[in-house]
């Protein structure tokens, strides 16, 4: 029947016509995968999609599968353009998703629920329309189970599906693959950067015993020397007066990524003295969580702002803030605080800041070098975050398109 009353909030200019409802048991056929766990994939073989991977790896076109098995009697092969809903998962939000299948010869695992729509629905329109808006929300209420929830074939036939015309749907659908593409273009290059500034940050720092990196700027040569911290920073603490208007502080994000403001409205409900002005090129280490290892270097932006008194701040003495910033952001350097902090686990734990500037590192004796190293991985970092800006820019353009292109 015709939806007259429900259209999309964003649509192609050419298409006016209304959108038709029905259910998925009278436009498609359908049919369950067959056997295969995780203990069945091997390095080469048949490729194989298994219902877990939904989840974790695979958006709503498939065309590379980078699993494998070996052939079973009795098996299910796809034949192209099949679209795939898992039958198990942990939340019922989760299990109401769907991919298509766009190659043929692929084997389907067991726990996955195969559609095969009628030559009115395109396929990839349907499984868009099965992971988001009221169909995802339709089938969410139907999964059933508590530690596990299971969504049959059954439950999929009773599913509503609003649909337009199959030229719209085909332009829908070539409109989010170009968005997915664009996705993984930006994830694989944002991947590909982090790989990169791994490799470097070993190979332009000495390895162990050695007093030289791999990979080292030209013009200079000279052996990089053991310091204890205390030698190239400075503790600083800044207190400052109880303000009376609301006032910003800053935390300090996990992995190096830098700083991030908190409002604080009322500042009657924080101590003044467990809070320090920073400054333009502090460098702030969080020796709370040893194990999140958070560093950050001050931006202008932050300067005059507060930090909590378990983010000491320090000041460089013979050497370059943006380099001691990688010093310590180094894995092995993580793994020096983590050997002389307190035990336990607990989220409490605290690194003694006396034993934290006793903490040995090798760094080069020119300044300048140590400026041409931290300029380069401040530059990395900087590509890094473009990419992940952009990644998440583009995430949220797709989601927002799901939300208004659907009825």
């Amino acid at each position: 029947m015709a939806v007259k009353d429900k259209k999309p909030s964003i649509r192609f200019n050419e298409f006016t016509d209304a959108w038709e409802q029905r259910k998925l048991g009278k436009i498609a056929a359908f049919s369950k995968g067959r056997g295969y766990s995780k203990n069945d994939l091997t390095e080469v073989g048949t490729p194989i999609i298994l219902y877990g991977r939904l989840y974790t790896k695979y958006q709503t076109m498939i065309s590379e599968v980078d699993t494998f098995a070996v052939d079973k009697p009795g098996s299910v092969y796809s034949s192209g353009n099949e679209v795939i809903v898992p039958s198990s998962g942990e939340t019922a939000e989760d299990i109401a998703r769907a991919s298509v299948v766009e190659k043929s010869g692929v084997l389907l695992g067991g726990d996955l629920n195969i559609i095969h729509p009628n030559n009115d629905v395109d396929s990839a329109f349907l499984a868009l329309s099965v992971s988001n808006g009221e169909q995802q929300k339709l089938l969410a209420k139907k999964a059933q189970g508590k530690s596990v929830v299971h969504l049959h074939n059954a439950d999929l036939q009773e599913v509503e599906l609003s649909y337009p015309s199959k030229q719209e749907q085909v332009e829908i659908s070539r409109l989010f693959r170009d968005l997915d593409n664009l996705i993984t273009l930006h994830q694989r290059k944002h991947d590909k950067m982090v790989i990169v500034k791994k490799s470097m940050l070993e190979k332009m720092f000495p390895k162990d015993v050695a007093n030289v990196p791999e990979i080292r700027f030209a013009g200079f040569a000279d052996a990089w020397e053991q310091r204890k911290l205390s030698e190239l920073i400075t503790p600083v603490v800044r207190e400052v007066p109880k303000p009376t208007e609301p006032y910003e502080k800053i935390s300090v994000r996990s992995h190096a990524k830098g700083t991030f403001h908190q409002k604080i409205e009322n500042p009657d409900s924080v101590a003044m003295d467990k809070l320090f002005v920073v400054r333009e090129n502090d460098l702030i280490v969080n020796i709370t969580f040893a194990w999140e290892h958070a560093i950050a270097v001050a931006t202008k932006e932050d300067d005059g702002l507060l930090v909590s008194h378990r983010f000491p701040t320090y000041t460089m003495s013979n050497s370059d803030v943006g380099f001691m910033k990688y010093v310590v952001s180094r894995e092995n350097f993580r793994r020096k605080m983590e050997l002389i902090s307190p035990g336990g686990a607990g989220r409490n734990r605290v690194l003694d800041k006396k034993d934290f500037m006793n903490i040995e590192v090798i760094a080069p004796i020119e300044i300048d070098e140590q400026n041409r190293i931290g300029t380069f991985f401040k530059h990395l970092d900087k590509l890094i975050t473009l990419h992940r800006r952009e990644l998440e820019k583009l995430k949220n353009i797709n989601k927002s398109m799901l939300e208004k292109m659907f009825v």
